[in-house]
């Protein structure tokens, strides 16, 4: 159920958003002539997939988790759309694909290994990861590790559709904060 409505979601965001997707897409590429960001993330059952966002730092950014990041890498349109949480928009491309879900815990990257060990421990990778979900909206983010895992563990254990409709209002009407950069 939940995975045709991702995929209805998805596809009806990209259809409609198109036209802010590629005013983004040329913007960005004035501001860092790359303006897609691609990147290897953990997926359902610890599979690699290719997450797919709007770059929001400089070409060349170490690869790292965004609170290991330096504040100096973003960029001045990053700002705006790590605020906005614009940059987020291409990943309904991965939604579609069914490489995530609208709703679900954040992908991380392959080497925040005590991330990992956290969420194996509680069977996080059993579902598709999100582009929102319990912890984004209360602002926690992948700087803690034990707690992400285990607020996302509640999210996979309490989910209901009230609660994944819930989630995507509150992220599309700015509450949490996503992963805080230093």
């Amino acid at each position: 159920m939940l995975r045709i409505v991702d995929f209805l979601f998805a596809l009806t965001g990209l259809l409609l958003g198109f036209p802010i997707l590629l005013l983004l897409y040329f913007i960005g590429w004035f501001d860092t002539g790359s303006p897609l960001f691609l990147q290897e993330r953990v997926g359902r059952n610890k599979k690699s997939f290719t997450l797919v966002k709007f770059r929001t730092m400089k070409v060349g950014t170490e690869s790292v988790a965004s609170h290991l990041a330096s504040s100096s890498s973003i960029t001045s349109l990053g700002h705006f759309l790590r605020k906005t949480k614009l940059d987020e928009l291409p990943q309904l491309w991965n939604v579609l694909k069914g490489d995530m879900s609208l709703v679900g815990p954040r992908p991380n990257l392959f080497n925040q290994e005590e991330l990992i060990a956290a969420r194996d421990a509680l069977g996080v990778y059993g579902v598709l990861p999100g582009v929102t979900g319990l912890a984004q909206v209360n602002g926690i983010d992948m700087s803690t590790p034990e707690l992400l895992a285990e607020t996302d563990r509640q999210m996979i254990e309490t989910l209901t559709i009230q609660d994944y409709f819930r989630y995507i209002l509150m992220t599309v009407t700015g509450h949490g904060q996503g992963d805080q950069v230093r």
